[in-house]
């Protein structure tokens, strides 16, 4: 839902818009996924597919209480560590995207400061970078269920403008491999990859 007032045309609703497309999808992967893929390894060399799911809703799972609730990395301290997924990780992941983009989407959210671990940060910056994190984990969840790994074009380009200036301090993170070279002639996305660490 859009806020009141808002136009297609306002940065705020294009950013949300944005987050929405990232999180469904996200939602879209997750929900394709049969029993025995859960096991199954992904790009991320350290995670299996249940391992991205459970980080991606892990990511979700923070925005409500940061976004809406003021609350400090600090406040919550270890509480969504380990398995969040349950038994129904389908269910998890929905009720988890749901409530992130509902706290982001409340007025005022995307203007407020965040208390991050590296300090203060907009709340429009905090949605920008987890649709980074959805964007790029929705490749590596479509690789390791062996989905369709074409992202929209719009959330590529996004995600390119939000990377490149970075790249290299998001390897030094250790959030992301470290970039590997771009081929001659490479599209928007697979320069976003290779940005990424990873190869199409």
């Amino acid at each position: 839902m859009r806020p009141v007032g808002a136009t297609r045309t306002d940065p705020q609703t294009a950013l949300l818009d944005l987050h929405a497309e990232a999180l469904r999808l996200f939602g879209e992967r997750v929900h394709a996924i049969t029993g025995d893929q859960w096991d199954g390894p992904t790009p991320c060399t350290e995670w299996t597919v249940a391992d991205l799911v459970n980080h991606v809703t892990g990511e979700q799972l923070w925005v409500p209480p940061l976004v809406a609730e003021g609350r400090t990395v600090e406040d919550i301290g270890d509480a969504f560590s380990g398995d969040l997924l349950g038994e129904d990780p389908m269910a998890a992941w929905d009720t988890a995207a749901h409530a992130a983009h509902a706290a982001f989407a409340a007025p005022g959210a995307l203007e407020r400061p965040v208390a991050l671990s590296r300090g203060p940060t907009p709340g429009s910056a905090y949605c920008a970078e987890l649709i980074v994190d959805c964007a790029v984990h929705t490749w590596d969840l479509s690789r390791g269920i062996g989905a369709d790994d074409r992202l929209p074009d719009d959330l590529v380009d996004f995600t390119f403008k939000e990377v490149a200036p970075h790249a290299d301090a998001l390897a030094a993170s250790g959030m992301f491999a470290a970039p590997v070279e771009i081929p001659d002639g490479a599209d928007t996305q697979t320069r976003l990859l290779a940005l990424m660490g990873r190869r199409r």
